[in-house]
């Protein structure tokens, strides 16, 4: 594969990154699982597999092809296969020009939710904000348990989803969608913080208490400079946990 401009080569590293977060903390677990971003109005960039495949945990830049907003690989792409699914990404970013990045990844806890019936309810204040806000607009669940391989399917996920920042899939998982990867991983990883405190809750047989909403003025947006350090913190993290970073990654100058 050749890496292409700058701005593909850096997209390509950012989708790697975001496949090792997400790997790194439980979000998916073997070669199940996808990220995207948009590059222009017609093309995204996604995670494939390649003929030696191993897993999002060890996903680098080479494993990050282009594609259209059809399906098709463009130009100069090396032949990898595509995700099944891959109408999750093109369908949602058809219909959010606001959007840049989608995730879908498999956590456990999200698909242990869906299938005990136990909603995402804002039962958590500052411990993560981010998870509060999410919870207290609500969390749509799209009602099919199956893979989404075609445009009808993934209009029903569109359809499903609204305007939320991110969708449970029935037995299945979870899809987010968002202005940059960070802030679609971090609102994943919100997500499964949350579930993990609801499963808790369920296994003492005690009815969760939500968060007042008086409470709500002091749990604010704590910003972009916030997410930022998240990201940071998540970056190494993965690092720390898959053992370094990916070949191909270029790191920023100090």
């Amino acid at each position: 594969m050749v890496a292409g401009p700058p701005e593909l080569a850096a997209g390509r590293a950012l989708v790697a990154d975001a496949c090792r977060v997400l790997a790194a903390e439980g979000l998916v677990e073997t070669v199940l699982g996808h990220v995207s971003l948009r590059v222009d109005e017609r093309r995204l960039l996604v995670r494939a597999r390649g003929p030696d495949e191993q897993g999002l945990r060890f996903t680098t830049p080479a494993d990050v092809v282009l594609v259209d907003l059809d399906g098709h690989l463009q130009p100069g792409e090396t032949d990898l296969r595509l995700p099944s699914e891959l109408p999750i990404h093109t369908e949602l970013l058809r219909a959010r020009p606001d959007a840049r990045a989608v995730v879908h990844a498999h956590p456990p806890e999200i698909v242990t939710c869906t299938v005990a019936g136990l909603g995402l309810r804002p039962v958590v204040g500052a411990y993560n904000i981010g998870a509060y806000r999410l919870a207290r607009r609500g969390v749509p669940t799209y009602d099919y348990a199956g893979l989404i391989r075609d445009a009808r399917r993934a209009g029903g996920l569109v359809a499903a989803m609204g305007d939320a920042g991110a969708c449970l899939l029935q037995g299945h998982g979870l899809v987010t969608c968002a202005g940059t990867v960070e802030e679609a991983v971090l609102v994943a990883l919100d997500l499964c913080q949350l579930a993990r405190v609801t499963l808790a809750c369920a296994a003492t047989g005690r009815v969760p208490i939500e968060v007042d909403e008086d409470d709500a003025v002091d749990l604010p947006d704590l910003g972009a400079t916030h997410r930022a350090q998240l990201w940071r913190f998540y970056a190494a993290h993965a690092d720390e946990v898959l053992g370094g970073p990916p070949p191909g990654r270029r790191e920023s100058p100090s």
